[in-house]
């Protein structure tokens, strides 16, 4: 029997805008609400209104949470500091991916508190392994090493947050017009509690457009009220509420990864050309953490002989690359592409594909994609396709 998608606090808000719909890891979430082009232009020029309340909040508190998510996750969590958050990952231990998160330090060091935000598709198998890992689970070798478990809560507050975002150049002065948060210094990858528009938010200048921006963590009763100040602040300047088909070529792009695509539980961090998240010296009473030897044999196949290379691929022509496309040369196949789209910024087809490390140079001749049959020629380039001027 099929479950009913989940509706997030701006579900009227959207059909009321006409949004198309679509089922999105559960959710229904909104595609777009016109053109996704002009969507997508609007962010790259002006400002972007995302409803992002599919993603998946965990709270981790108690003394013992540095200690703890330094063991469940690869990153060092342990030197971030208040205010601050970090791009980081879980892996099995087998050192594949789980998903890729964002980890916000929340409290002070009397009272330690963290958020995890994971992917609305992983939510529950990050809130499972991190439940998991906290009770030192029979299932993980080390952690019984390191004892009984951990004194730390995991707490599922998938329902406790509504998530909005706010994303393009003129998101600053649209959010300073409706908070007095120090927006000024507030730093890439931190946040601060304030007021917006009156609602209490999570003000953080986080996001996945590859633009400057701010993601805001409200009550979802609060939601509404946040989407319509938000809009009337923001249409004079040209902001224009945004779906997730505009948000999937803005991070493509970007060069972003995204979780089934350049991400999977067959990668690793470091197959995937992400290896520096992972941190092998850690600031907690162990530096052991759930799949470290993993990780380690396979930094060491990355050095001595380097797997397939995330690049950029970006077209010759009109035809559009789909994930799971061959990339070829000389007749072989060479790799295959995880993302593809028609590119609004460069007004050309671009994918992000793995290919074999001796064609991943910019510029390596006679790559193409396999488009149904006939082999398209792509220009290898470095990623992302798009950096924004600071």
């Amino acid at each position: 029997m099929s479950t009913a998608p989940r509706l997030t606090a701006l579900d009227a808000v959207h059909r009321a805008l006409g949004a198309t719909m679509t089922d999105f890891a559960g959710w229904d979430m909104p595609l777009r609400y016109g053109s996704e082009r002009d969507e997508h232009n609007a962010v790259r020029t002006k400002a972007g209104l995302f409803d992002l309340s599919h993603m998946g909040e965990i709270t981790v508190t108690g003394p013992a949470a540095a200690d703890f998510l330094n063991f469940a996750l690869v990153g060092n969590i342990g030197s971030i500091g208040v205010g601050r958050a970090r791009y980081t990952m879980i892996v099995a231990e087998d050192g594949g991916i789980l998903d890729d998160l964002i980890v916000y330090r929340l409290g002070e060091a009397e009272a330690p508190e963290y958020m995890v935000v994971a992917n609305a598709s992983n939510a529950q198998v990050v809130l499972d392994a991190l439940t998991a890992r906290a009770m030192g689970s029979p299932l993980l070798e080390r952690s019984r090493e390191l004892g009984e478990g951990f004194d730390v809560e995991v707490r599922d507050d998938r329902d406790a947050y509504a998530l909005l975002a706010v994303q393009g150049p003129e998101s600053p002065g649209i959010l300073k017009s409706l908070t007095d948060a120090d927006l000024d210094n507030l730093k890439y990858y931190a946040g601060l509690p304030g007021t917006v528009a009156g609602v209490p938010a999570l003000i953080a200048r986080t996001g996945y457009t590859g633009e400057d921006g701010f993601e805001l963590f409200v009550a979802p009763g609060d939601a509404e009220k946040l989407w319509g100040a938000l809009m009337e602040a923001g249409t004079p300047v040209g902001m224009v509420p945004a779906g997730l088909s505009c948000r999937d070529t803005l991070r493509l792009e970007a060069g972003m990864p995204l979780y089934g695509h350049e991400l999977t539980a067959g990668l690793t961090p470091f197959d995937a050309g992400l290896g520096r998240v992972v941190k092998f010296e850690k600031t907690s009473r162990s530096e052991d953490f759930v799949g470290r030897a993993a990780l380690a044999a396979a930094a060491e196949r990355a050095e001595s002989a380097p797997p397939r290379k995330l690049v950029g691929l970006i077209a010759s022509g009109r035809r559009v690359p789909r994930a799971g496309f061959s990339v070829v040369a000389d007749g072989e196949v060479i790799g295959e592409v995880t993302s593809g789209a028609p590119s609004p910024t460069l007004g050309k087809p671009i994918a992000m594909a793995y290919v074999d490390a001796e064609h991943a140079a910019p510029g390596t001749p006679g790559v193409g994609v396999d488009i149904r049959g006939t082999h398209e020629p792509y220009e290898v380039v470095a990623l992302p396709f798009y950096k924004r001027q600071k």
